[in-house]
């Protein structure tokens, strides 16, 4: 362990690196191990019990908790020291997301708390200490994050290493236990509705983890246990976000960095009022389909089809105008001559790993669907929606991926300094000299050019003279001759009114696309999941295996939703 805290920063150095590679591997086997014994208690294996995953969990948050109070005390009592900041890792707006996502999840620990404490005559108690102790640790690590989350630490470095990967993969796990909780209660509801549905072909046995108890109000009961599978998602979203931060941290261990100016970039409504018009109008839409989708499927057949056919309608509609948009923004990246900024960034990075990774899962469920459309030896009516719905899920991702990336990897268009402090003074009726708006109304294309008024630019010069009184012919020459290289800058002004527009339809477009990567995170994440409920795909792969398809694709589908609206929320301010 290194100590000196204005020690050099040795990230390619033999004893770093295998610090590094040594806590993946401890990162690693730590999350198969809890993987497996999460799948274990799934399918019942025999002599593990949902208590002995709890306690599992439970002893790794109990880790974690020791390590962040031990840096939160470390570095209270290291305040005064100058510490490097990764400037693009933990943004606000980022911090703001896992806030609310964090206040929500502590509402499903009190439902939690509330449901074991209905069903405590037939309960393990570990199934009422998890809740308490996922607070404590959603409470303290949402704390750690809005301080730390910018930290480049380059002491104790090799303990720190472990302590943060431990962190990544206990947020993994816990996300992987929502994720596995949240999908067995969506497919015993499939379950349902297909035996409602009458088929008789597929063996269906609910999986019931119910308690084998009744419940002491019944009334609390219903609204606790119905309560916690719809703050569920909300959850999931903030231990991956949490473990995704928190990797950034760890990457960030040991690394030099280049102390240079970051530009605050602040979110701004001004200029996106027909991407929010628009992204709004599909959100609405959508949140009315979702509830129409959950209402009417499972009724009975034609309910259920007319569900699923408005669903692709819709859907088909969304996608459509999502790759328009996107393939307006990259036609006007082309026609932009700004180079890339391609310096380390592990935030960056991650983004950009991220959207590809996650992609892959809504593209397995497109590719499965594509393929059962074609197998498949009867097509009912509304399969054959399925088959354009699926072909735009792919082209979307492929198209909103490139625009983010390229957008993230940007670097942001300078202004001139001498520009920024320049004043200009302008010549009116002779020598009577008068100052005009200021460079910032100039550059936004806002100057006026009435009443005779010429503006003059050149560089680190003020155009005629201050003092207002009569001059000698070579002055006025001078001036007459500035008058008219002005003309040129007329080409600045220009240039920068097509670059505004461009900038302000980017803007129109990352807003619009922000809105339907949420509009399309609700339906998959609150139980409007087509995949299960089509039937062609089961019929075609089975009902075991194409299950396990959506089961283990589905929650990555979601994921990419949810962190492609916070890239674009990124890309929004950037623009």
């Amino acid at each position: 362990m290194e100590k000196a805290a204005g020690s050099p920063s040795v990230g390619g150095s033999c004893p770093q690196k295998n610090a590094e590679i040594l806590s993946s591997q401890y990162g690693i086997n730590l999350f198969l191990a809890g993987l497996l014994l999460t799948f274990a208690w799934a399918v019942h294996a025999v002599g593990i019990s949902k208590s002995h995953l709890l306690s599992y969990l439970i002893t790794l948050m109990l880790i974690q908790l020791l390590w962040m109070l031990w840096y939160l005390c470390r570095s209270c009592t290291q305040r005064r020291l100058i510490r490097d900041k990764d400037t693009h890792a933990g943004a606000r707006w980022l911090k703001c997301g896992i806030t609310l996502f964090a206040v929500i999840t502590l509402i499903l620990d009190s439902f939690k708390i509330g449901y074991y404490i209905d069903f405590s005559n037939c309960l393990s108690p570990t199934e009422g200490i998890f809740p308490v102790t996922h607070a404590v640790h959603t409470i303290l690590q949402v704390y750690f994050l809005w301080c730390h989350a910018k930290d480049i630490i380059q002491s104790f470095k090799t303990l720190e290493r472990f302590g943060v990967i431990h962190s990544v993969f206990t947020n993994l796990l816990l996300w992987t236990n929502g994720v596995l909780t949240e999908s067995k209660h969506q497919l015993n509801e499939h379950k349902e509705r297909l035996i409602t549905l009458g088929f008789g072909n597929i063996t269906i046995v609910l999986d019931d983890h119910a308690p084998q108890c009744n419940c002491t109000t019944t009334t609390l009961c219903s609204i606790f246990s119905q309560g916690i599978y719809y703050l569920y998602p909300f959850n999931i979203e903030y231990h991956i976000l949490a473990s995704t931060m928190l990797y950034v941290l760890w990457k960030n261990i040991g690394r030099k960095v280049e102390h240079h100016q970051q530009h605050k970039t602040p979110f701004k409504f001004h200029g996106i009022t027909v991407g929010m018009i628009f992204g709004l109008i599909v959100l609405t839409s959508t949140i009315a389909i979702v509830v129409v989708y959950l209402i009417q499927i499972g009724r009975s057949k034609i309910k259920s089809e007319l569900a699923l056919t408005m669903f692709y309608l819709h859907a088909i509609f969304v996608l459509a105008l999502m790759c328009t948009a996107g393939i307006v923004a990259l036609l006007i990246y082309r026609l932009e001559d700004r180079s890339l900024d391609n310096s380390k960034n592990p935030a960056r990075k991650l983004d950009a790993e991220l959207l590809v990774g996650t992609a892959a899962g809504s593209w397995l469920l497109s590719w499965g669907s594509i393929l059962a459309i074609i197998c498949a030896q009867a097509h009912p009516k509304y399969t054959w929606y399925n088959l354009p719905y699926s072909v735009l899920v792919i082209i979307e991702k492929y198209i909103q991926n490139l625009f983010i990336i390229e957008s993230i990897h940007r670097e942001q268009e300078k202004v001139n300094d001498d520009i920024k402090t320049l004043r200009i003074v302008t010549i009116s009726r002779g020598s009577t000299l008068s100052l005009t708006p200021s460079y910032k109304e100039i550059y936004n294309g806002r100057a006026a050019h009435d009443s005779g008024e010429v503006p003059c630019l050149f560089k680190g010069s003020i155009c005629g003279r201050e003092n207002g009184g009569g001059g000698s012919k070579e002055e006025t020459s001078q001036e007459n001759s500035s008058v008219m290289h002005s003309a040129s800058d007329f080409s600045f002004y220009s240039r920068n009114s097509v670059t505004n527009n461009k900038r302000r339809v980017l803007k129109n477009i990352a807003a619009f696309l922000f809105l339907c990567n949420l509009s399309l995170w609700i339906p998959p994440a609150f139980g409007c999941r087509p995949e299960y409920d089509n039937g062609l795909e089961e019929i075609v792969f089975g009902f075991e295996p194409w299950i396990i398809v959506v089961n283990l694709a589905m929650p990555f589908s979601i994921f990419y939703r949810m962190h492609s609206a916070a890239s674009l929320f990124e890309v929004n301010c950037k623009t």
